[in-house]
């Protein structure tokens, strides 16, 4: 029999036996191999239109939901299957697989179209792009997945980032952060006991919102990419533009129309900081005068942190009175090593001749909306690419100020 269709095959077979279509298979197998004269392109279509048989007939034996899967139209005949998933809808697999599809260009299943069409409407509904300005239909929410992909990443980049901790709350709220409190006291039974205040040991922090834009552009040809590879890249690509400002900010941020650094909002004076000779270097004394400076509650879970350039000019090659190293390596556990037990962290953002000490985890960024991406075929249109537009809302800054302190070279 001749097919014009793979549907019509697929139709015609749907309901033999999986040995019948294997022998159907093998059969066609060998007209293709002996016959010259045989009609090649309808038998591919009947070779298609068995392995799409077969594929339902096992779809069909394990009962996933006792439903009847159809690869032509893609669709199932239990409408379970067809349902927009529930819960979180932007960690949903099909929000990913519909998020990724229309960025390509490419056709949408009847589910995914439906759940893409679902989650634009919560965006709406809960005003997730009012800080955009949106002018195509492409925009949408990071699918969950990606974006903790990004999140974990750039954790594993090193620097500061890796360090600080990450918030995801609304822009212009305080936040309460917790300071080191008084230890707990030996009691004499039946006397008072004074309660402590905990608001002395709570700081307010709000973040501001503001923008990270990055616009990249690709061949057309990425129509053709997998969905996995094209997820890829974009996590590759955000990763080096929005983190690696956010890593940036956290060092070196203003605070005007961008977050805040370490290094500009903290207001440094002789209490937290000082500075070794412009023509010398620091001395042993100096890194143990930086721990005795930094107050009671933070030193357990501090580190210090400073570039390559310091490290490797400044810090390597200074021994104690005895003549031992102050700066031990740590092969073992893949780290950068040890200054008086604290570990250290190397982050490139961080001026040369600057050394910081200080519990990062009192140091934080904060993205409320995750990551926008919109698309656009009109602005590259003679060239034939795709451009790509990136929008995050984030702000950095120090939590707590005494949790840090700074050495640096004297400029005079």
């Amino acid at each position: 029999m001749k097919f014009e269709t793979i549907a019509d095959a697929f139709n015609y077979y749907r309901n033999s036996s999986v040995a019948d279509i294997e022998k159907r298979a093998t059969e066609i197998g060998n007209i293709i191999d002996t016959d010259p004269k045989a009609d090649i392109e309808s038998l591919n279509i009947e070779l298609e239109g068995l392995k799409q048989a077969k594929t339902n007939i096992e779809e069909r034996s394990k009962g996933a939901n006792g439903g009847n899967f159809n690869p032509i139209t893609e669709m199932n005949f239990n409408n379970n299957q067809n349902k927009v998933p529930e819960g979180d809808i932007f960690a949903s697999k099909e929000y990913r697989n519909a998020f990724y599809k229309n960025l390509l260009g490419q056709k949408l299943t009847e589910v995914e179209n439906r759940t893409f069409k679902r989650a634009m409407e919560i965006v709406e509904v809960e005003k997730r792009t009012d800080a955009f300005s949106t002018t195509t239909n492409a925009a949408a929410i990071l699918p969950t997945t990606t974006l903790n992909e990004i999140i974990k990443k750039a954790r594993t980049m090193g620097g500061l980032i890796s360090n600080c901790r990450d918030f995801n709350i609304p822009t212009n709220i305080s936040v309460p952060i917790g300071t080191p409190s008084s230890k707990a006291q030996w009691h004499t039974e039946g006397k008072m006991v004074d309660s402590e205040d905990p608001s002395k040991n709570i700081i307010n922090v709000k973040f501001a919102g503001y923008e990270i834009i990055k616009v990249f552009s690709i061949s057309a040809a990425a129509k053709k990419m997998t969905i996995s590879a094209f997820e890829s890249y974009i996590i590759d690509e955000l990763n080096n533009c929005v983190m690696e400002c956010i890593a940036d900010a956290l060092v070196n941020g203003t605070g005007e129309e961008q977050g805040t650094g370490i290094l500009t909002g903290i207001t440094w004076n002789e209490k937290n900081s000082f500075t070794f000779a412009k023509a010398g270097s620091p001395t042993y004394k100096d890194f143990v005068k930086m721990m005795g400076m930094l107050k009671r509650g933070y030193a357990a879970g501090a580190k210090w942190a400073m570039n390559n350039s310091t490290l490797y000019n400044l810090v390597y090659g200074l021994v104690d009175a005895q003549k031992r190293p102050i700066f031990i390596a740590d092969p073992k556990n893949e780290g950068i090593g040890y200054i008086l037990g604290k570990p250290v962290i190397i982050d490139d953002n961080i001026a040369d001749d600057v050394i910081l000490l200080g519990n990062f985890n009192y140091m934080g960024y904060n993205m409320p909306q995750g990551i926008i991406i919109e698309t656009s075929r009109e602005s590259s249109f003679k060239s034939g690419l795709i451009d790509y537009r990136a929008l995050a809302i984030a702000d950095t800054k120090p939590l707590v100020d005494e949790a840090f302190i700074k050495m640096s070279r004297a400029e005079a």
